[in-house]
């Protein structure tokens, strides 16, 4: 059992300290789910949320938006392609779910950057700004997930604002200079920031550790007034225990509430709707939804491993499908229920692949161009936006960039991150994004 005043006194009578900290209520000295919770709202009030499907590793252009059936070979690849419900716009053969929503999605094909680094271009695209690397993985500048965290609150009571479904590794949604207050809850192990950094999780089988405790009771065992003022006085030099009075409360009232625990049991969804989304990945889709009708602002899951250096067209042959159904269900989903239009959601890997197949029937990696899928959100959609040469490698029209993806992201939240700022370290005033435009045939 754990003490925190010297006191032979435990934290919490019922659960023991492995469960306490699972459930993530104070865990270490409280620096897991309660410094997530520190979200002030400095922003416009909004109804929207973001779903963000990350394809980590680099899902490969040529095989899935932008085809090129004159191209040789080695360029065009394996697949062929067939008809979507625009008329005149052809996808991969192996997005037959996607075909039957291309009218609710913009696909973005002449998407462009200038590294071929992993980590590098996933904290790029994800955050604004270049300048972590695979060799050092120290976030330079916040996540999208954690300013959205930082200046819009969850849309009810008792959910967290960002909640990450397990992402896979090459995704970057961390905090950064923010402060860990604004990393995301975590369903599933992950890794970002320095390698070798891991963030606890909060699993839904965790929440359902205090079933039957009501509010009262969780918050007289846990004495949090008198005890994080103990704790505070022990620790007065960490920073992070700040505002735990506050936060810690607020996480006692996501595990109490049962509004995260339910929106993660997927039990209670109609079995229709479960089978019809799938398992797998499918599934991750399908609590995404819920978490963001329970009112999650920022919701991300990874869809596999996309990095097929060699023989992608078995990669390809299994996963598409699976990563197809997911998504392509989830914005049919949305638009049934009347939540596509306060929901904006992004399909990306941090880059495409090479134009030429390799030696081992693979593509490897290649920042300058790659196909992105946006639908939802308030924006309009339907169209394909950008076009790229005869071998998908370099767009000739309409390039958009990491920047722009980041406008998109926050227009369609109500959010000017142009006149949004928030204090580095030092206490010198930044910007949180500087640049950058929506694409005009959004709007």
């Amino acid at each position: 059992m754990l003490y925190i005043t010297g006191k032979s006194r435990p934290l919490c009578d019922s659960l023991s300290r492995r469960q306490f900290i699972a459930v993530g209520s104070l865990g270490f000295f409280g620096c897991t789910l309660s410094n997530l919770l520190a979200a002030e709202s400095a922003g416009q009030r909004s109804k929207r949320s973001v779903i963000l499907i990350w394809q980590h590793g680099g899902p490969s252009q040529l095989d899935t938006f932008d085809l090129k059936p004159n191209a040789a070979s080695e360029v065009r690849g394996p697949y062929k392609s067939i008809a979507t419900t625009i008329p005149g716009v052809r996808i991969s053969e192996l997005m037959t779910y996607h075909a039957k929503v291309m009218d609710k999605l913009s696909v973005v094909r002449s998407f462009t950057h200038s590294t071929n680094d992993h980590f590098a271009a996933a904290h790029w695209i994800l955050s604004g700004y270049f300048g972590a690397t695979g060799r050092d993985k120290v976030p330079r500048n916040p996540s999208m997930g954690s300013v959205v965290s930082r200046f819009l609150k969850s849309r009810q009571s008792g959910i967290p604002p960002y909640v990450n479904i397990n992402d896979g590794g090459f995704g970057y949604h961390g905090a950064a200079f923010l402060g860990t207050a604004y990393n995301p809850i975590n369903t599933g192990s992950y890794s970002y920031g320095r390698e070798g950094i891991q963030f606890p999780a909060i699993h839904e089988s965790n929440l359902k550790l205090i079933d039957g405790l009501s509010k009262n009771r969780a918050s007289a065992r846990l004495s949090l007034t008198d005890r994080l003022d103990n704790l505070r006085r022990n620790l007065d030099s960490s920073k992070e225990v700040e505002r735990f009075d506050i936060y810690s409360r607020q996480a006692v009232e996501i595990v109490t509430s049962g509004r995260t625990r339910d929106a993660m049991d997927l039990e209670k969804e109609d079995p229709a709707v479960r089978e019809r989304y799938g398992d797998g990945w499918g599934a991750q889709a399908l609590m995404a939804r819920r978490l963001v009708e329970a009112g999650v602002r920022f919701v991300t899951l990874n869809t596999g491993y996309w990095d097929d250096h060699g023989n992608i067209k078995n990669a390809l042959d299994s996963k598409m499908p699976r990563h197809d159904r997911a998504v392509g269900v989830l914005i049919a989903d949305l638009a049934e229920r009347g939540l596509l239009e306060d929901t904006l959601v992004i399909s990306a890997g941090e880059f495409g692949r090479t134009p030429v197949i390799n030696k081992d029937a693979g593509r490897d990696h290649w920042g300058p161009a790659q196909s992105i899928v946006l639908a939802g959100g308030g924006y309009r959609h339907g169209q394909m936006i950008g076009k790229t040469d005869s071998k998908a490698a370099y767009p000739t029209d309409r390039p958009m960039g990491p920047l722009d993806l980041c406008q998109t992201v926050y227009r369609s939240l109500h959010l000017d991150p142009n006149r949004l700022t928030v204090k580095l370290p030092d206490g010198r005033p930044i910007h949180l994004v500087q640049g950058g435009k929506v694409p005009r045939e959004l709007v």
